[in-house]
């Protein structure tokens, strides 16, 4: 009888997407036809905010963050799509202190009718960000670990493209999502103007507007009309991005075009 030789296969190159996959954990969450969560494994278990309270028997979308909630429901009615094998959709959702990117996927009986649905999640916190310590003065706490995004993860025909902080010039929000714009143009990212802000270098990013944040180092001109303040931007394609009133003193202050007020004591 014939036995098949064991082949050595070569380890990944560190720098390939096939080492990350293979270091990456896996987190699996079964769900039933009205989606309600029957299942998960324990790295599930131990990366979603569940706390105490496992959720099995309750919607999927109820244990998510509120602004995360919407895109998994989001995902669940991409999964129904009556089209045969739709292409898979990935999304990106922030929780805290964690960027995870999750697909979902329709399972069927022999006769191919829904019987549930499986929602998988990686956790790419390490590939997309960086560790760095940060003082915490009103919690009284001395440092508090927080992620500062070095790549930002998009979305262009179900792949997810990873943009280079430095090279984005501003990043325009579009309701729960965003639009991350560089000299090369503009990327949709399913990730709220929020959550990018709150994981992006502070000394490099200033969120000037309700809808925007600009790079800095980007910033090419300021201009004055009738009291309204906006910014032109580094490129070939002229833009203006609009500042808001209560933005514009630390606007200035960033540019050190005025000094810095004084804190009060």
């Amino acid at each position: 009888m014939k036995t098949c030789p064991f082949v050595a296969v070569p380890p990944a190159s560190p720098n390939s997407w096939l080492y990350l996959l293979e270091r990456f954990d896996v987190g699996i969450v079964h769900l039933d036809r009205d989606l309600h969560v029957i299942g998960m494994n324990d790295f599930a278990r131990r990366s979603l905010p569940v706390e105490e309270k496992l959720p099995f028997g309750k919607l999927v979308t109820s244990f998510h963050p509120e602004a995360a909630a919407a895109k998994v429901k989001f995902l669940l009615g991409h999964a129904e799509c009556p089209v045969n094998n739709p292409p898979p959709m990935a999304m990106m959702i922030s929780i805290p202190d964690r960027m995870l990117l999750i697909k979902v996927s329709k399972v069927g009986d022999v006769q191919g009718a829904t019987t549930g649905y499986t929602l998988v999640f990686y956790d790419i916190t390490e590939v997309v960000s960086q560790e760095v310590d940060s003082t915490v003065a009103r919690s009284g706490r001395e440092a508090l670990e927080k992620r500062q995004l070095l790549k930002i993860p998009t979305v262009k025909q179900n792949r997810v493209l990873l943009v280079d902080v430095p090279s984005v010039s501003f990043i325009r929000s579009e309701g729960h999502y965003t639009w991350v714009h560089t000299g090369q143009g503009s990327q949709f990212c399913n990730l709220n103007i929020g959550d990018i802000e709150s994981r992006l270098d502070p000394k490099l990013f200033l969120r000037v507007h309700r809808s925007y944040i600009v790079n800095l180092s980007h910033v090419e001109e300021i201009a004055r009309d009738d009291g309204r303040m906006t910014l032109h931007m580094m490129g070939s394609i002229p833009v203006e991005i609009p500042v808001s009133r209560a933005s514009a003193p630390r606007l200035m202050e960033r540019l050190g075009l005025v000094d810095a007020v004084p804190a009060k004591v």
